[in-house]
Parts: structure tokens; C-alpha cells; sequence
């Protein structure tokens, strides 16, 4: 990157957000504003303009959902804008529709389970790249939620395996090892899997967080049926 690329913080703890500006101004991002609360720091979006947002999910008056709702606001004013949720808990329907919304520059990690700073800062530099970062215990609790409206009953066990894997951010090679198979095997599942969802080749769209997302989107509809 070669300008620093502008970052808005909304954090309600005064300890957290003073020390997430001092860590996030450690790689290539300039922190324009630091928020404690959803109001504040959509005021600050609209006057930044920033690449990337970071926020909490509970935050004043009702430590609920303001923080993540705020965050899906932002993803409807400015789509390009990349959106990392750091949070301690999983807002199971607000992070589906969230990530759902699109499959670029997204990210949701669990605050209690990042064990290395570098690793954060390799996180937003991914998401602020278009990239998607989901923890692991995030995916496995969307997809929890989204079982039993499951639109990938075509898939075969081993694909359903596969496309845990993938929903991890796991590579064709790491996804070899993982299940004891050769490359040209996971490739044949990857193609099987995106064949199944109806998701063919494009320019446009990352299939491998398409095919997690066309699960999660299964679910969502449902909840508005």
C-alpha cells in the first residue's frame, strides 16, 4: 500500500480503544477517528470517508447489536469500504446478513481468540485488500445456524468436509493434507461443490467465499419468510 489507508474505530472501552490505535497505527493505517459509540462513528464515516472500518458488536446505549448494525449501515452508504468486526461474541443473524451483503473486504474476529498482534495486523491488511477473514468459531456458527434450511443437500459427505475447510480459508493444498487426499481430488470436490450451487466461473466474484455465502444467504431468507 502506499498511502496509509484511513481506518474509523468504534469501541465503547476507553482501554481497548486506545490500545487498538496504538497497535492498528503500527502497520500501514492511519486511525482518522476512534468512536465509542455507533452514532459517533457513523458521523465519522460520513466525514472520512475511510477504507476500512473496525468495530465492536455491543455498543451504548443498549449493548446489543448498535455496534454490527452501525457496520451494515456502512456496507449500504459506501459498498467499497471494507468492514472488520472484532467482537467477543458471534451476533449470529446481523453477521450473516453482513457477510452475506458481499464477498469482498469483510472480516469477523473474535477478540478473545486473536493470539498474535501481527496476526491482526495481517487481518486488516487482507480485509482492507478485498479480502474476507471469518475465525473459524464464526463460521461454525453460522453454520450451525443455517442446518436446518441447508441448500447444499446435494453435496456429497466429502464435499461438505471440503467446503468446511474452504469456509476456514484454507487452501486446495492445506485442505489435501487436512483429509489425507490429493490435490487433484480436492479440485475435482471445489468444481463439484461450485457446479452443485449454481456458481460458475466469473471475474467479478471469489467463488470459494460465494459457495460458503450461498449457505449462509439460505438461512437469512428463511428468517424473513
Amino acid at each position: 500500500m502506499s498511502e496509509p489507508v484511513k481506518v474509523v474505530l468504534a469501541e465503547d472501552s476507553v482501554l481497548l480503544r486506545d490500545g487498538l490505535v496504538r497497535l492498528i497505527s503500527e502497520g500501514d493505517f492511519e486511525v482518522v477517528a476512534a468512536t465509542p459509540d455507533a452514532e459517533t462513528f457513523l458521523r465519522a464515516v460520513d466525514e472520512h470517508r475511510p477504507g476500512l472500518v473496525v468495530v465492536d458488536v455491543r455498543m451504548p446505549p443498549t449493548f446489543t447489536s448498535e455496534g454490527i448494525r452501525a457496520a451494515l449501515e456502512v456496507r449500504s452508504r459506501y459498498p467499497e469500504t471494507a468492514v472488520l468486526v472484532l467482537s467477543q461474541y458471534v451476533e449470529e443473524q446481523y453477521a450473516t446478513e453482513l457477510v452475506a451483503s458481499r464477498a469482498k473486504g469483510i472480516g469477523y474476529l473474535l477478540k478473545d481468540r486473536v493470539a498474535d498482534t501481527s496476526d491482526f495486523l495481517d487481518a486488516l491488511g487482507e480485509v482492507a485488500r478485498g479480502g474476507t477473514v471469518l475465525d473459524p468459531e464464526v463460521v461454525l456458527q453460522l453454520l450451525s445456524r443455517a442446518r436446518h434450511n441447508d441448500p447444499l443437500s446435494r453435496l456429497t459427505p466429502r464435499e461438505r468436509e471440503v467446503l468446511g475447510l474452504m469456509a476456514e480459508g484454507r487452501t486446495n493444498t492445506a485442505i489435501a493434507r487436512t483429509l489425507f487426499i490429493g490435490e487433484g481430488a480436492v479440485e475435482k470436490n471445489v468444481s463439484s461443490i461450485f457446479s452443485k450451487l449454481d456458481l460458475p466461473p466469473t471475474d467479478q466474484d471469489h467463488r470459494r467465499v460465494l459457495a460458503v455465502l450461498r449457505w449462509l444467504e439460505g438461512t437469512h431468507s428463511e428468517d424473513y419468510s
